[in-house]
């Protein structure tokens, strides 16, 4: 049976004090003679009182809580954002409450009720994929509650974010791919409303052009990013007259699933075709070929944007600040799958 949480009010009636005078003794104020004090703490702890820190919190205007919502924690990218993110909110003392939106438009809705219902200090954001629009968040700032995006953001100069620059992440792997001596290069990209997957796919447009290369329709294949959809992608692509001998997609996940129907094909990789990724999940340096993917400096990430949210939680006002937006640079991770040996 579940007993009854003692109050700082059940000490005071129990030991026929005010209840400041029994706040001032479990805080040791030195105004609370020492025998005072000493009957206080010894009661506290036989009726096991705990203090309620939230509320002492919210008094002085802050809950010493930090939010951060995420599509998922499940894969590496948000799990290391994640880490990078209670590091820093750790060192300055802040709790961080985590909501997932499961990739669900009105799951992120009630994530953001409940981070305010929390009273959060501050709010981090990566937006879900079939998010089709952004009000909800203005609730966030007509509170007054500082709201940093990051990876997945609001493409607005009005809000602060932090990105990685997908652009460069596309580019990179299609020149890669072209320097390998690829030349037919599919690519499997994300929904077109959220701005990575744009920017890889402008990253990816920019290297074929480099190169004199144009951008073939049936080469490009748009989806929700899922391993099925690499699946279903590959074998669209197989299909083709012409199949490609490269595929650049901007997710690891839909570049394991194409990697499945070439094993099954009994087709080589690279040699039949080269393939490259996006996020460097943990399993692109366990699968056989290793896979080729951009590192999103996921951890560096999560430190930045919590960095910015810290900043705009402790800003007093008195100056007005403009936006920031910071941008990371990406790594690409070379590995055998679309290593052809040709410059």
């Amino acid at each position: 049976m579940s007993q009854k949480r003692a109050s700082i009010s059940d000490i005071a009636k129990e030991l026929n004090l005010a209840v400041s005078t029994v706040s001032r003794a479990l805080s040791g104020h030195s105004r609370i003679s020492k025998a005072t004090r000493d009957r206080v703490q010894a009661l506290a702890e036989q009726l096991n009182y705990q203090p309620n820190h939230l509320a002492a919190a919210l008094r002085k205007g802050h809950s010493n809580t930090l939010g951060v919502i995420v599509p998922h924690v499940d894969g590496h990218f948000f799990s290391q954002v994640m880490k990078g993110a209670e590091s820093v909110a750790n060192r300055a003392g802040f709790n961080v409450l985590l909501c997932q939106s499961n990739e669900d438009y009105e799951q992120e809705q009630k994530n953001v009720v409940t981070m305010i219902n929390a009273q959060v200090d501050g709010i981090l954001v990566s937006v879900a994929r079939p998010t089709p629009d952004f009000a909800h968040f203005d609730k966030i700032q007509k509170r007054g509650i500082p709201l940093v995006f990051f990876d997945r953001i609001v493409d607005s100069p009005e809000l602060n974010a932090v990105e990685l620059d997908d652009f460069q992440g596309g580019y990179q792997s299609t020149k890669h791919l072209l320097e390998q001596g690829c030349r037919r290069i599919a690519h499997f990209g994300g929904p077109q409303h959220l701005r990575i997957y744009i920017n890889r796919f402008g990253g990816y447009r920019q290297a074929l052009k480099e190169f004199g290369i144009e951008v073939e329709d049936d080469l490009v294949i748009f989806s929700d990013m899922w391993e099925a959809d690499g699946r279903t992608g590959m074998e669209q692509l197989l299909a083709l007259p012409n199949p490609p001998d490269a595929v650049f997609s901007a997710s690891d996940f839909t570049i394991a699933g194409a990697m499945r129907v070439l094993k099954e094909r009994g087709l080589r990789i690279p040699q039949d075709v080269a393939l490259a990724g996006y996020s460097n999940e943990s399993f692109c340096s366990l699968t056989e070929p290793n896979l080729t993917s951009v590192d999103q400096r996921p951890e560096e990430m999560g430190q930045a944007a919590m960095q910015l949210l810290m900043e705009m939680v402790h800003d007093t006002g008195d100056v007005a600040v403009a936006p920031r937006k910071v941008v990371i640079q990406p790594r690409l991770m070379k590995r055998e799958s679309s290593m052809k040996g040709k410059k």
